[in-house]
């Protein structure tokens, strides 16, 4: 399932910019390359067994990583942290690293998910083609699953049979899991484990063909049942399982464990160093026990793959189990995989962070042994540090009030019904950008304010728009980018509620002209002209869950949801936010642009949302002001 060769100048490059932080695991991969660890392996072109590799030129690549997701779910923030590990110690080591599928277990893996995860590894930049040692002008995709190597595990189980080192062990589950023992109890002797290769062989023939029930038998290899290493205890290497498979269909009915199956792949597809996170660090010890043998049988290369463990990502305030982003996408938690409240990057993406960010994210936490919690505070502030040179500025309003400039026509002419006179404004772009240009737009007689912008009884140091009283005059504000206002009042309904405020233009202090600092205000607002305003629907995001570790001491997740992790307003946008195209057609393209909207933080305008109105998610705040 490998592309064919491709002709290009040299390898692949990954467009993720490089990072030189040392780390362990940077130390090992020097110390390696400098003693000639894996000087004299060899490598075809592709994944093959000792055979296959036997006389093939030396590999062009010094070294070789893999990320080998299983296909059952959506790809996360933690997930992001190995893809940008090992890619990027491939990248900086003039190696190669493939992107593999270990689609082991049938009964939960899709397609969909299969497309997803190549989707979200090329979103953050990188990408698993590499030189083809026949011809070292062209590159070659290194894009594989487990289950193209279903027929050399077969193989290598057999083998193990043969040399007495694996036995079909037909006790039940239950029977298996007492005879295992714990930390403090040596397990026990299967009374089929001293069955010979000859009867193994044929039994295990039996489970391949179909002969035994799902359940009624696995293959187990013979290590020590009196390990202190549990998972040495005669660990599974096969299962049988009728499902039908999204790669291989029903071409089988016994499937290989991961662990029995993972260090073949990394065997087949030469991979030097296998990076896994710490969970995994007392399996090492099966994954070298299994290689050394499948080495000594011929059927595997040295040099072989060594296993090195890094600590997994844990961000506070998510969940990166997959069954439990599961359960809040099956249950109506979330609206599903790519919720902007998921640490998915489905979601993220949707919400607005840059591939950028999350790269930038990553090489910040670095890499370590130790297990530790990253405030998920760290992942916006490296949004908000890609996003502030490059994100155009944009004014829109949350939540409206109406502002209306009484004296408009006096100043400018005119009249309110048909022949409204429109004072141009103009802003830049972006401040710190003058190549983005100037974004226009027009100063009516009325306008939209933020409805917190007024207020009858102003607190202590409130200085935007508050009416006048018998000893002071209403406040001086500056409209941004247009005229100083002064507040004269404002308008109510029957019940009490401010439908509209009250203000007078102040002549001659337009932005950008001479009188502009004629007159000092302590108060700037932002606002949208009714006339050119557009509506817009604003989601607004928060942590999804209210505790740091949702799921801390066995605690229900659930529980502890944070009802206020999404809000929906409506409101109104600078016209010059968004282009037609993308308000009024959608398409799968992802947009590239997002905006910082002044005073409430960053947004991006959603492409897939089935509304009339556009709708904008809003990415993070200009400031972390999340409350613990």
């Amino acid at each position: 399932m490998n592309d064919a060769p491709k002709k290009k100048p040299g390898p692949a490059a990954s467009t993720a910019e490089p990072h030189k932080s040392g780390n362990f695991l940077r130390n090992t991969i020097e110390r390696d390359l400098e003693q000639g660890t894996y000087a004299g392996r060899t490598f075809a072109g592709t994944p093959g067994n000792a055979a296959h590799h036997a006389g093939q030129p030396l590999d062009p690549a010094k070294i070789r990583t893999r990320f080998p997701p299983e296909p059952n779910g959506y790809l996360h923030i933690g997930h992001a942290k190995s893809i940008c590990l090992n890619f990027g110690l491939a990248r900086d080591f003039d190696g190669v690293c493939h992107l593999r599928f270990d689609d082991t277990n049938p009964e939960k893996e899709e397609q969909e998910y299969v497309d997803a995860i190549i989707d979200a590894v090329k979103w953050l930049g990188f990408g698993w083609e590499g030189p083809d040692p026949a011809d070292t002008e062209s590159t070659r995709s290194h894009l594989y699953f487990a289950s193209d190597y279903f027929d050399d595990m077969y193989r290598a189980a057999e083998a193990l049979i043969t040399a007495g080192l694996a036995y079909v062990d037909e006790q039940t589950p239950e029977q298996m899991r007492a005879t295992r023992g714990d930390f403090n109890t040596h397990g026990t002797d299967s009374p089929f484990r001293k069955r010979t290769p000859e009867e193994n062989l044929a039994r295990f023939r039996d489970m391949k063909h179909g002969r035994l029930a799902d359940g009624a038998a696995v293959l187990r290899a013979k290590i020590d049942m009196a390990s202190p290493n549990i998972n040495l205890r005669d660990p599974a290497l096969y299962r049988i399982k009728r499902a039908t498979h999204h790669n291989t269909g029903d071409t089988w009915c016994i499937y290989p464990m991961y662990t029995y199956a993972h260090p073949i792949e990394d065997a087949l597809e030469r991979i030097t160093h296998s990076v896994c996170t710490l969970e995994f660090e007392d399996q090492r010890a099966f994954y070298d026990w299994l290689l050394e043998h499948l080495c000594d049988l011929g059927l595997l290369s040295r040099p072989r793959p060594h296993q090195h463990e890094f600590a997994r990502l844990n961000l506070t305030y998510v969940v990166t189990s997959k069954r439990k982003l599961r359960q809040l996408v099956d249950e109506g938690h979330v609206d599903g995989w790519d919720d902007p409240r998921l640490p998915t990057l489905a979601g993220l993406r949707r919400r607005g962070y840059t591939p950028e960010s999350i790269r930038l994210f990553c090489e910040r936490i670095g890499v370590s042994k130790e297990h530790s919690w990253i405030d998920y505070s760290l992942l916006d502030a490296a949004l908000r540090d890609d996003l502030e040179g490059k994100a155009p500025r944009a004014m829109a309003v949350l939540e409206p009030v109406k502002l209306k400039l009484t004296n408009w026509v006096e100043l400018f002419g005119g009249d309110l019904a048909s022949n409204v006179h429109l004072e141009p404004c103009q802003a830049p772009a972006h401040p710190q950008r003058p190549e983005l240009g100037l974004r226009h737009f027009s100063l009516g007689p009325d306008v939209w304010i933020e409805r917190d912008d007024f207020a009858e009884q102003p607190p202590k140091g409130y200085f935007r728009l508050f009416p006048p009283t018998e000893v002071s005059a209403g406040s001086k504000v500056r409209l941004k980018y247009g005229y100083i206002v002064e507040c004269t009042g404002c308008e109510k309904d029957s019940q009490g509620n401010v439908t509209a405020v009250l203000a007078t233009v102040v002549p001659d202090t337009k932005s950008g002209t001479p009188g502009a600092d004629a007159v000092k205000v302590k108060g700037t607002i932002t606002w949208v002209s009714v006339h050119e305003a557009v509506p817009a629907e604003m989601r607004l995001y928060d942590r999804l869950f209210t505790e740091a570790q949702p799921d801390a001491g066995g605690r229900d997740f659930l529980s502890v949801l944070n009802a206020a992790s999404k809000t929906v307003v409506h409101g109104y946008i600078e016209p010059s936010l968004v282009s037609s195209r993308v308000i009024h057609k959608p398409s799968s393209e992802e947009p590239t642009t997002r905006y910082q909207i002044e005073r409430h933080g960053y947004f991006i305008v959603d492409q897939t949302a089935a509304t009339a109105l556009p709708v904008l998610h809003r990415i993070t705040g200009l400031k972390d002001s999340w409350s613990k």
